[in-house]
């Protein structure tokens, strides 16, 4: 989730708006609750060439060798698509590999984030979606006085839907829906799908990176929340049809780390994979400076999610 600083109104986008709801999920509804166990250290950390300052964006993926990731590196200059590899998902080793380099000459600008999906990427200022096929814009911002007229971003794919961020003209940093048609991508008409949190709440600043899952009757969304501070924390939300969302109450699922650890400013970027126990393992973000888009000393953790009835 990025805090873009746009100064001035830029030409609007263009888009196409559909009204969809995903698909039920399966079986019926189990009542508990979701408790988390982090592990203690990060498991990427940043200081190589290309992300000397941050290492975030998690996207985790089994592969015939073993675990792969691609992740968002930057070194102080330009934000760049990177990868690891790993046997057990846990120890992971660098490639020396730039996934994807921004190219300035085109609407990607020196800015390009990874993002957790796969084929899609963020890129340009005001940031968009893009596609890695291509490298054109998939999902534009919408237009004059729409609520991501100032970006969107942050995509995470999930069968033929996106759930991405929106930003309009008053910087509020909102999450929306898109469904997938004859190869183009149609958003939600009525997003936004989840609102800013209440005044003095974790997330009343802004949202922004989505992770979602079906499991136990239900749509599952991770996703960041911004404070007035810059801290960032990741909370809960839960959806029967994937476009009407309510929080999980209580304090955020996976908070800061105690003082003095490499995430007690900020937990961010979560990924999802689904274990074959029920639990649920999630990469993410983190760092110890409060900072709204970079900077912030960030490095990759792991943690688990268990759903106890």
């Amino acid at each position: 989730m990025r805090a873009w600083l746009v100064g001035v109104f830029l030409l609007a986008g263009c888009g196409r708006y559909a009204d969809f709801t995903l698909p039920p999920p399966v079986g019926p509804a189990g009542e508990g609750k979701w408790t988390w166990a982090p592990s203690p250290e990060p498991v990427l950390k940043n200081g190589g060439k290309y992300d000397s300052v941050d290492a975030l964006n998690p996207e985790v993926w089994q592969a015939t060798d073993g675990w792969s990731m691609t992740y968002s590196g930057w070194d102080g200059r330009v934000w760049r698509t990177l990868s690891a590899k790993s046997k057990d998902g846990v120890a992971w080793t660098k490639s020396d590999r730039v996934m994807i380099e921004p190219n300035p000459s085109t609407w990607e600008g020196n800015y390009i984030a990874a993002n957790g999906s796969g084929l899609w990427y963020q890129a340009g200022t005001p940031p968009q979606i893009g596609d890695s096929r291509s490298r054109q814009v998939a999902v534009p911002r919408g237009p004059r006085g729409a609520w991501d007229e100032m970006g969107v971003g942050d995509p995470y794919v999930v069968g033929r839907y996106m759930f991405f961020l929106g930003q309009d003209r008053a910087r509020r940093q909102r999450l929306g829906v898109a469904e997938l048609r004859g190869g183009a991508w149609y958003k939600l008409r009525s997003n936004p799908i989840l609102e800013l949190g209440e005044p003095g709440a974790f997330d009343e600043k802004g949202l922004g990176e989505p992770a979602v899952w079906e499991q136990h009757g239900r749509w599952w969304m991770l996703y960041t929340g911004r404070d007035k501070k810059e801290w960032r924390r990741i909370g809960l939300a839960v959806s029967r049809d994937g476009v009407k969302w309510s929080r999980i109450p209580g304090p955020p699922i996976i908070d800061v780390g105690a003082e003095g650890t490499w995430n007690s400013r900020v937990v961010c970027d979560p990924h999802v994979i689904q274990q074959r126990d029920g639990s649920v393992r999630v990469y993410f973000g983190g760092g110890n400076k409060p900072q709204p888009a970079e900077n912030l000393n960030g490095q990759i953790g792991v943690g688990v999610l268990r759903f106890e009835k």
